[in-house]
């Protein structure tokens, strides 16, 4: 599948999947309370169906879809997909394949829990902070991705079909996306200016970045020994030209085949010695030899160019884009922050449906890998 047919296949829980809770806890019909809102089982298992039917295991699609505790119809699919066994091998058992159901369901319930969490975390988001987004403005931008990924009907018709998703699911995705990216450009809105002293102290910090360092352009002789410079020193004083001399006691392959000449050497870029030598000699005029941790080196200087500082004047334009940048990643890290401990906070999850981002989750013994960068991304189901 191409990526935007990817990309509307990754769909999100209806919003009728989101209902608010009477009491505390977690009642029997839901997988999930935050903060008084809940998410249905049966909008779980919904999803946990969409994952499995994009699974490119045959075994967990259709009648094949894991159904905990006793997984008997996952178990009655995995027999009938598996191959004949290699002469002299056992059948595998019952229990085998409830293991392989009951690992397959783990992994499509993570993924589908955290989608739906993350969804729902969302949307309360948004509804504290007063973000409000039409059913209209949702159906527009989702028709674009829509035709990119589906010119005909037919295409998209039978998409809808093959994957077990309805277009409710689609647009609620195309929802989701745009309250991110909505509370994404609230928290960044704070950090949309740099003042005169920010700009200033960045200059003055970072002033390395805004200076073009002196550069000379050489002709150069690099020997391996101090007597081959020297004969190599006699030449040029007697005459010849660097391009023959070079030619003649070069060891430097690069110098060498350029006649001797070695371009626009920047302040600072060669060994200390020879940096020196380079920055204090007078123009046209042999000198040398120089040691090295390369060899010995003989050169002239036949052009140099000053060091230029660009002024906080003329970088104001890019210190100011490159200020506002730094200040808009601290917001939403520290935003992000916030916002994934404080909605887990408010998550109870029913016990067999417990992931990372409920606030009943006991981490395993070894660390879990950190959360993204926030607003929390909503992890969409497996497959599409």
């Amino acid at each position: 599948m191409n990526q935007s047919k990817r990309y509307l296949a990754l769909g999100a829980a209806a919003i009728s999947a989101l209902a608010i809770a009477s009491c505390g806890g977690v009642s029997d019909s839901d997988v999930a309370s935050i903060d008084g809102t809940t998410i249905s089982k049966t909008t779980f298992n919904h999803w946990v169906s969409v994952a499995a039917n994009a699974s490119q295991d045959p075994t967990a699609q259709g009648a094949g879809v894991p159904d905990p505790p006793k997984y008997l119809d996952c178990i009655a699919a995995k027999k009938k997909a598996a191959p004949e066994p290699v002469k002299g091998q056992p059948d595998p058992s019952d229990a085998d394949y409830k293991k392989q159901c009951a690992d397959q369901f783990t992994q499509l319930k993570d993924q589908v829990m955290t989608f739906l969490i993350r969804s729902t975390w969302l949307e309360l988001q948004a509804n504290e902070d007063g973000i409000h987004v039409t059913d209209a403005a949702v159906k527009a931008e989702f028709d674009k991705a829509r035709k990119q990924a589906f010119p005909d009907a037919k295409g998209y018709a039978d998409f809808l079909k093959s994957s077990g998703q309805t277009e409710a699911d689609l647009l609620f995705r195309q929802r989701s996306q745009t309250l991110e990216t909505k509370i994404t450009e609230k928290v960044q809105k704070a950090s949309k200016t740099a003042s005169p002293d920010e700009i200033s102290a960045y200059y003055k910090k970072n002033l390395e970045q805004f200076t073009q360092p002196a550069t000379r352009d050489l002709n150069v002789v690099l020997t391996k020994t101090e007597a081959e410079a020297e004969k190599a020193k006699a030449a040029l004083e007697g005459g010849a030209s660097f391009a023959s001399v070079a030619k003649k006691y070069s060891i430097d392959d690069t110098s060498k085949e350029a006649g001797g000449k070695l371009p626009a050497v920047a302040q600072g870029s060669q060994e200390d010695a020879f940096d020196k030598a380079i920055f204090s000699a007078p123009l046209n005029k042999v000198e040398g030899p120089v040691k090295t941790s390369l060899g010995y080196y003989l050169f002239e200087v036949t052009k140099e160019t000053e060091k230029k500082v660009q002024s906080e004047a003329q970088a104001k334009k890019s210190i100011k884009e490159i200020v506002i940048s730094e200040k808009s990643q601290k917001s939403l890290a520290a935003f992000g922050k916030s916002y994934q401990t404080r909605w887990k906070e408010l998550t109870e999850c029913q016990t067999g449906y417990i992931v990372a981002d409920c606030n009943n989750y006991k981490a395993p013994k070894t660390p879990a890998t950190p959360a993204g960068e926030p607003p929390a991304p909503v992890e969409p189901p497996p497959g599409g």
